[in-house]
Protein backbone atom coordinates (compact mmCIF):
# COMPACT_ATOMS: atom_id res chain seq x y z
CA UNK A 1 0.00 0.00 0.00
CA UNK A 2 1.25 3.48 -0.81
CA UNK A 3 1.64 5.38 2.41
CA UNK A 4 2.60 8.84 3.60
CA UNK A 5 5.22 10.35 1.32
CA UNK A 6 5.08 7.43 -1.10
CA UNK A 7 6.54 4.89 1.35
CA UNK A 8 5.44 1.26 1.78
CA UNK A 9 3.45 0.16 4.82
CA UNK A 10 2.97 -3.38 6.07
CA UNK A 11 -0.20 -5.13 5.09
CA UNK A 12 -1.11 -6.09 8.64
CA UNK A 13 -4.76 -6.52 7.75
CA UNK A 14 -3.85 -9.63 5.78
CA UNK A 15 -2.55 -11.33 8.92
CA UNK A 16 -5.80 -10.41 10.66
CA UNK A 17 -7.78 -12.29 7.96
CA UNK A 18 -8.64 -9.05 6.17
CA UNK A 19 -10.90 -7.88 9.02
CA UNK A 20 -9.66 -4.33 8.53
CA UNK A 21 -9.66 -4.36 4.75
CA UNK A 22 -12.01 -1.39 4.74
CA UNK A 23 -10.19 0.47 7.48
CA UNK A 24 -8.12 3.58 7.14
CA UNK A 25 -4.63 2.16 7.56
CA UNK A 26 -2.87 5.06 5.88
CA UNK A 27 -3.40 8.36 4.13
CA UNK A 28 -2.53 8.21 0.45
CA UNK A 29 -0.36 11.00 -0.86
CA UNK A 30 1.07 11.64 -4.28
CA UNK A 31 4.75 11.45 -3.55
CA UNK A 32 6.94 10.85 -6.58
CA UNK A 33 7.18 7.06 -6.82
CA UNK A 34 9.50 5.61 -9.44
CA UNK A 35 8.76 2.14 -10.79
CA UNK A 36 11.31 0.57 -13.13
CA UNK A 37 10.04 0.43 -16.70
CA UNK A 38 10.61 -3.33 -16.84
CA UNK A 39 8.47 -3.92 -13.75
CA UNK A 40 5.44 -1.79 -14.54
CA UNK A 41 3.53 -4.39 -16.49
CA UNK A 42 3.67 -6.82 -13.53
CA UNK A 43 3.23 -4.35 -10.69
CA UNK A 44 0.30 -4.97 -8.30
CA UNK A 45 -1.02 -3.11 -5.28
CA UNK A 46 -3.14 -4.58 -2.48
CA UNK A 47 -5.03 -2.00 -0.49
CA UNK A 48 -8.28 -1.11 1.22
CA UNK A 49 -11.35 -0.06 -0.73
CA UNK A 50 -11.10 3.66 0.11
CA UNK A 51 -7.45 3.62 -0.90
CA UNK A 52 -8.44 1.96 -4.16
CA UNK A 53 -10.78 4.87 -4.78
CA UNK A 54 -7.90 7.23 -4.10
CA UNK A 55 -5.72 5.28 -6.51
CA UNK A 56 -8.44 5.59 -9.11
CA UNK A 57 -8.44 9.34 -8.60
CA UNK A 58 -4.68 9.30 -9.10
CA UNK A 59 -5.14 7.43 -12.35
CA UNK A 60 -7.77 9.88 -13.55
CA UNK A 61 -5.75 12.91 -12.50
CA UNK A 62 -2.67 11.37 -14.01
CA UNK A 63 0.15 11.12 -11.55
CA UNK A 64 3.13 10.38 -13.82
CA UNK A 65 4.36 7.78 -11.32
CA UNK A 66 1.30 5.65 -12.01
CA UNK A 67 1.15 4.04 -15.40
CA UNK A 68 -2.43 4.15 -16.74
CA UNK A 69 -4.04 0.75 -16.53
CA UNK A 70 -6.98 -1.23 -15.23
CA UNK A 71 -7.99 -2.13 -11.68
CA UNK A 72 -8.93 -5.70 -10.90
CA UNK A 73 -10.79 -6.79 -7.78
CA UNK A 74 -9.41 -10.05 -6.38
CA UNK A 75 -12.09 -12.40 -4.99
CA UNK A 76 -11.60 -12.94 -1.26
CA UNK A 77 -13.65 -15.04 1.17
CA UNK A 78 -14.16 -12.47 3.90
CA UNK A 79 -17.17 -14.01 5.63
CA UNK A 80 -20.40 -12.31 6.62
CA UNK A 81 -18.59 -9.31 8.10
CA UNK A 82 -17.76 -8.26 4.55
CA UNK A 83 -21.42 -7.35 4.04
CA UNK A 84 -21.37 -4.81 6.84
CA UNK A 85 -19.38 -2.18 5.00
CA UNK A 86 -19.19 1.37 6.25
CA UNK A 87 -20.29 3.78 3.55
CA UNK A 88 -18.26 6.51 5.20
CA UNK A 89 -15.06 4.49 4.86
CA UNK A 90 -15.73 3.59 1.24
CA UNK A 91 -15.31 7.12 -0.04
CA UNK A 92 -12.53 9.58 -0.64
CA UNK A 93 -13.43 12.93 0.89
CA UNK A 94 -13.38 16.10 -1.16
CA UNK A 95 -10.57 17.39 1.03
CA UNK A 96 -8.48 14.27 0.38
CA UNK A 97 -9.12 14.49 -3.34
CA UNK A 98 -8.21 18.18 -3.39
CA UNK A 99 -4.97 17.43 -1.54
CA UNK A 100 -4.12 14.71 -4.06
CA UNK A 101 -4.83 17.04 -6.96
CA UNK A 102 -2.75 19.86 -5.48
CA UNK A 103 0.16 17.51 -4.81
CA UNK A 104 0.04 16.30 -8.40
CA UNK A 105 -0.10 19.83 -9.81
CA UNK A 106 2.81 20.97 -7.67
CA UNK A 107 4.91 18.00 -8.72
CA UNK A 108 4.09 18.37 -12.42
CA UNK A 109 4.94 22.06 -12.39
CA UNK A 110 8.40 21.20 -11.09
CA UNK A 111 9.21 18.94 -14.05
CA UNK A 112 11.45 20.23 -16.84
CA UNK A 113 10.15 20.36 -20.39
CA UNK A 114 11.20 17.53 -22.69
CA UNK A 115 12.55 17.55 -26.25
CA UNK A 116 13.62 21.19 -26.10
CA UNK A 117 11.91 24.52 -25.57
CA UNK A 118 8.19 25.17 -25.91
CA UNK A 119 7.70 26.42 -29.48
CA UNK A 120 4.69 28.29 -30.86
CA UNK A 121 4.49 28.87 -34.61
CA UNK A 122 2.75 32.09 -35.65
CA UNK A 123 1.73 33.83 -38.84
CA UNK A 124 2.51 37.42 -39.81
CA UNK A 125 -0.86 37.46 -41.55
CA UNK A 126 -2.74 37.67 -38.24
CA UNK A 127 -2.59 41.19 -36.69
CA UNK A 128 -1.85 41.97 -33.04
CA UNK A 129 -5.57 42.38 -32.34
CA UNK A 130 -5.40 38.63 -31.81
CA UNK A 131 -3.18 36.16 -29.98
CA UNK A 132 -2.74 33.01 -32.03
CA UNK A 133 -0.39 30.15 -32.74
CA UNK A 134 0.23 26.53 -33.61
CA UNK A 135 1.97 24.28 -31.12
CA UNK A 136 4.69 21.71 -31.81
CA UNK A 137 5.64 18.65 -29.75
CA UNK A 138 8.50 20.23 -27.78
CA UNK A 139 8.64 21.68 -24.27
CA UNK A 140 5.97 19.61 -22.51
CA UNK A 141 6.03 16.86 -19.89
CA UNK A 142 4.18 14.00 -21.62
CA UNK A 143 6.52 11.05 -21.32
CA UNK A 144 5.16 8.13 -23.39
CA UNK A 145 7.18 7.92 -26.63
CA UNK A 146 4.46 8.75 -29.18
CA UNK A 147 2.98 11.42 -26.87
CA UNK A 148 6.20 13.12 -25.82
CA UNK A 149 6.26 15.84 -24.98
CA UNK A 150 3.74 18.65 -25.59
CA UNK A 151 0.61 16.60 -26.15
CA UNK A 152 -2.61 18.57 -25.68
CA UNK A 153 -5.29 15.90 -25.77
CA UNK A 154 -6.23 13.03 -23.49
CA UNK A 155 -8.85 10.30 -23.88
CA UNK A 156 -9.48 6.67 -23.02
CA UNK A 157 -7.79 5.70 -26.27
CA UNK A 158 -4.74 7.89 -25.74
CA UNK A 159 -2.88 7.03 -22.58
CA UNK A 160 -1.67 10.46 -21.55
CA UNK A 161 -2.86 11.35 -18.03
CA UNK A 162 -5.34 14.19 -17.82
CA UNK A 163 -3.26 16.16 -15.33
CA UNK A 164 -0.20 15.96 -17.60
CA UNK A 165 -2.19 17.40 -20.51
CA UNK A 166 -3.57 20.12 -18.22
CA UNK A 167 -0.03 21.04 -17.17
CA UNK A 168 1.03 21.25 -20.82
CA UNK A 169 -1.94 23.56 -21.44
CA UNK A 170 -1.01 25.68 -18.41
CA UNK A 171 2.49 26.13 -19.80
CA UNK A 172 1.11 27.06 -23.21
CA UNK A 173 -1.26 29.61 -21.69
CA UNK A 174 1.58 31.16 -19.71
CA UNK A 175 3.85 31.35 -22.76
CA UNK A 176 1.20 32.63 -25.18
CA UNK A 177 -0.56 34.96 -22.76
CA UNK A 178 -4.08 33.58 -22.40
CA UNK A 179 -6.25 32.32 -19.55
CA UNK A 180 -6.36 28.51 -19.49
CA UNK A 181 -9.69 28.71 -17.63
CA UNK A 182 -11.22 30.32 -20.74
CA UNK A 183 -9.96 27.68 -23.14
CA UNK A 184 -12.37 25.91 -25.52
CA UNK A 185 -11.27 23.00 -27.67
CA UNK A 186 -13.17 21.52 -30.58
CA UNK A 187 -15.04 18.26 -29.92
CA UNK A 188 -14.01 16.51 -33.09
CA UNK A 189 -16.62 14.82 -35.26
CA UNK A 190 -14.76 14.70 -38.62
CA UNK A 191 -17.66 16.55 -40.20
CA UNK A 192 -18.59 20.21 -40.79
CA UNK A 193 -20.55 21.29 -37.71
CA UNK A 194 -19.68 24.69 -36.22
CA UNK A 195 -20.34 25.88 -32.68
CA UNK A 196 -21.06 29.60 -32.43
CA UNK A 197 -19.87 30.46 -28.96
CA UNK A 198 -22.69 31.88 -26.86
CA UNK A 199 -25.23 29.49 -28.32
CA UNK A 200 -25.92 25.98 -27.05
CA UNK A 201 -22.84 23.82 -27.45
CA UNK A 202 -23.37 20.70 -29.61
CA UNK A 203 -22.15 17.30 -28.49
CA UNK A 204 -19.55 17.35 -31.27
CA UNK A 205 -18.37 19.84 -33.87
CA UNK A 206 -15.29 20.68 -35.95
CA UNK A 207 -15.43 24.47 -35.97
CA UNK A 208 -15.83 27.28 -33.41
CA UNK A 209 -16.42 31.00 -33.92
CA UNK A 210 -16.51 33.79 -31.37
CA UNK A 211 -16.33 37.54 -30.87
CA UNK A 212 -15.81 37.26 -27.11
CA UNK A 213 -12.60 38.90 -25.95
CA UNK A 214 -10.25 36.72 -23.94
CA UNK A 215 -11.89 33.42 -24.92
CA UNK A 216 -9.34 31.07 -26.47
CA UNK A 217 -10.62 28.64 -29.08
CA UNK A 218 -8.55 25.77 -30.40
CA UNK A 219 -8.57 23.04 -33.05
CA UNK A 220 -6.69 19.77 -32.65
CA UNK A 221 -4.37 18.48 -35.32
CA UNK A 222 -2.09 15.49 -35.80
CA UNK A 223 -2.08 15.09 -39.58
CA UNK A 224 -5.54 16.67 -39.77
CA UNK A 225 -5.37 20.33 -40.69
CA UNK A 226 -5.90 22.95 -37.93
CA UNK A 227 -7.29 26.19 -39.36
CA UNK A 228 -7.32 29.63 -37.75
CA UNK A 229 -9.63 32.42 -38.98
CA UNK A 230 -9.52 36.11 -38.07
CA UNK A 231 -11.44 39.22 -39.07
CA UNK A 232 -9.62 42.32 -37.75
CA UNK A 233 -12.44 44.60 -38.95
CA UNK A 234 -15.34 42.98 -37.08
CA UNK A 235 -12.98 41.56 -34.42
CA UNK A 236 -14.19 38.01 -34.69
CA UNK A 237 -12.29 34.77 -35.04
CA UNK A 238 -12.68 31.05 -35.58
CA UNK A 239 -10.91 27.71 -35.70
CA UNK A 240 -11.60 24.49 -37.57
CA UNK A 241 -10.37 20.91 -37.56
CA UNK A 242 -10.20 19.70 -41.14
CA UNK A 243 -9.46 16.03 -41.70
CA UNK A 244 -9.95 14.56 -45.15
CA UNK A 245 -13.65 13.93 -44.48
CA UNK A 246 -14.18 17.40 -43.04
CA UNK A 247 -12.31 18.93 -45.97
CA UNK A 248 -14.66 17.30 -48.47
CA UNK A 249 -17.67 18.23 -46.32
CA UNK A 250 -16.58 21.87 -46.39
CA UNK A 251 -15.77 22.57 -42.74
CA UNK A 252 -13.48 25.47 -43.72
CA UNK A 253 -16.21 27.37 -45.56
CA UNK A 254 -18.78 26.36 -42.94
CA UNK A 255 -16.64 28.24 -40.41
CA UNK A 256 -16.30 31.21 -42.78
CA UNK A 257 -20.06 31.26 -43.34
CA UNK A 258 -20.66 31.27 -39.58
CA UNK A 259 -18.40 34.33 -39.24
CA UNK A 260 -20.32 36.10 -42.00
CA UNK A 261 -23.78 35.18 -40.70
CA UNK A 262 -23.19 35.78 -36.99
CA UNK A 263 -20.87 38.78 -36.87
CA UNK A 264 -21.39 40.49 -40.21
CA UNK A 265 -17.90 39.68 -41.45
CA UNK A 266 -17.11 40.29 -45.11
CA UNK A 267 -15.34 37.61 -47.12
CA UNK A 268 -12.63 40.04 -48.24
CA UNK A 269 -11.72 40.81 -44.60
CA UNK A 270 -11.35 37.23 -43.36
CA UNK A 271 -7.81 35.90 -42.92
CA UNK A 272 -7.11 32.16 -42.86
CA UNK A 273 -3.96 30.38 -41.68
CA UNK A 274 -3.41 26.67 -42.21
CA UNK A 275 -1.36 24.98 -39.51
CA UNK A 276 0.99 22.02 -39.91
CA UNK A 277 -0.62 18.83 -41.23
CA UNK A 278 0.29 15.67 -43.11
CA UNK A 279 1.56 16.47 -46.58
CA UNK A 280 0.87 14.90 -49.98
CA UNK A 281 4.21 13.12 -49.59
CA UNK A 282 2.78 10.86 -46.87
CA UNK A 283 -1.01 10.92 -46.92
CA UNK A 284 -2.83 8.28 -48.93
CA UNK A 285 -6.47 7.24 -49.26
CA UNK A 286 -8.20 4.30 -50.90
CA UNK A 287 -8.86 5.04 -54.56
CA UNK A 288 -12.62 5.53 -54.11
CA UNK A 289 -12.09 8.15 -51.39
CA UNK A 290 -9.27 9.86 -53.28
CA UNK A 291 -11.54 10.17 -56.32
CA UNK A 292 -13.56 12.87 -54.54
CA UNK A 293 -10.42 15.00 -54.23
CA UNK A 294 -9.57 14.34 -57.87
CA UNK A 295 -13.04 15.52 -58.85
CA UNK A 296 -12.46 18.67 -56.81
CA UNK A 297 -9.22 19.33 -58.68
CA UNK A 298 -6.87 16.80 -60.32
CA UNK A 299 -3.89 18.62 -58.78
CA UNK A 300 -5.03 17.42 -55.34
CA UNK A 301 -4.20 13.78 -56.15
CA UNK A 302 -1.00 12.02 -57.19
CA UNK A 303 -0.84 8.50 -58.65
CA UNK A 304 -4.60 8.55 -59.06
CA UNK A 305 -4.74 5.09 -60.67
CA UNK A 306 -2.91 3.36 -57.81
CA UNK A 307 -4.84 1.46 -55.10
CA UNK A 308 -3.93 4.20 -52.59
CA UNK A 309 -3.30 7.56 -54.27
CA UNK A 310 -1.52 10.40 -52.48
CA UNK A 311 -3.84 13.27 -51.50
CA UNK A 312 -3.10 16.95 -50.78
CA UNK A 313 -5.66 18.17 -48.23
CA UNK A 314 -3.90 21.55 -47.95
CA UNK A 315 -4.29 22.29 -51.65
CA UNK A 316 -7.91 21.12 -51.50
CA UNK A 317 -8.59 23.45 -48.57
CA UNK A 318 -7.12 26.45 -50.39
CA UNK A 319 -9.16 25.67 -53.51
CA UNK A 320 -12.38 25.45 -51.51
CA UNK A 321 -11.65 28.67 -49.62
CA UNK A 322 -10.86 30.60 -52.80
CA UNK A 323 -13.96 29.26 -54.52
CA UNK A 324 -15.94 30.37 -51.48
CA UNK A 325 -14.72 33.95 -51.80
CA UNK A 326 -11.64 34.18 -49.55
CA UNK A 327 -8.93 36.25 -51.26
CA UNK A 328 -5.84 34.21 -52.24
CA UNK A 329 -3.52 36.65 -50.47
CA UNK A 330 -5.52 36.20 -47.26
CA UNK A 331 -4.70 32.49 -47.03
CA UNK A 332 -1.39 31.37 -45.58
CA UNK A 333 0.23 28.03 -44.89
CA UNK A 334 0.88 26.19 -48.15
CA UNK A 335 3.28 26.27 -51.06
CA UNK A 336 1.77 29.55 -52.32
CA UNK A 337 2.86 31.28 -49.12
CA UNK A 338 6.44 31.49 -47.87
CA UNK A 339 5.91 33.89 -44.95
CA UNK A 340 6.44 31.07 -42.45
CA UNK A 341 7.69 27.88 -44.11
CA UNK A 342 7.27 25.92 -40.84
CA UNK A 343 3.50 26.10 -41.29
CA UNK A 344 3.86 24.07 -44.48
CA UNK A 345 5.88 21.23 -42.94
CA UNK A 346 4.53 17.69 -43.12
CA UNK A 347 3.73 16.39 -39.64
CA UNK A 348 4.58 12.83 -40.61
CA UNK A 349 7.99 13.75 -42.05
CA UNK A 350 9.15 15.72 -38.99
CA UNK A 351 9.00 13.53 -35.85
CA UNK A 352 11.24 15.97 -34.01
CA UNK A 353 8.65 18.75 -34.35
CA UNK A 354 5.18 17.26 -34.71
CA UNK A 355 2.88 14.44 -33.69
CA UNK A 356 1.43 12.27 -36.45
CA UNK A 357 -1.27 9.62 -36.54
CA UNK A 358 -0.02 8.38 -39.91
CA UNK A 359 3.46 7.85 -38.49
CA UNK A 360 2.81 6.90 -34.85
CA UNK A 361 -0.39 4.85 -34.92
CA UNK A 362 -3.29 4.85 -32.45
CA UNK A 363 -1.62 6.32 -29.34
CA UNK A 364 -0.59 9.57 -31.02
CA UNK A 365 -0.25 13.06 -29.60
CA UNK A 366 -1.99 16.22 -30.77
CA UNK A 367 -0.92 19.73 -31.64
CA UNK A 368 -3.42 22.58 -31.66
CA UNK A 369 -4.06 25.77 -33.54
CA UNK A 370 -5.51 28.48 -31.30
CA UNK A 371 -6.67 32.08 -31.41
CA UNK A 372 -8.28 34.67 -29.15
CA UNK A 373 -9.17 38.35 -29.28
CA UNK A 374 -7.03 40.39 -26.91
CA UNK A 375 -8.89 41.81 -23.92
Amino acid sequence: MLGEGGGVQGLSFLSRKCRSIFGRTAQLRCGPVRIPQSSRAQCACSCSFPRKLALRSLQVEGCPAARPGAFEDLPLDLGESHIKESIELNTVTNQELEEIQNDIKTYLRSLPGLKGELTILTSSLIPDTFIHGFTTRTGGISYLPTLSSFNLFSSTKRRDPKAVVQENLRRLAQAAGFDSEKFHRIKTDHANGVWIMGKKEPDSYDGITTNQRGATIAALGADCLPLVFADPVKKACGVAHSGWKGTLLGVAMATVNALVAEYGCRLEDILVVMGPSVGPCCFTLPRDSAKAFYNLDPQCVRLVDSPNPYVDIRKATRILLERGGILPQNIQGDSKSDQNPNLDLCTSCHPDMFFSHVRDGINFGSQIGFILIRE
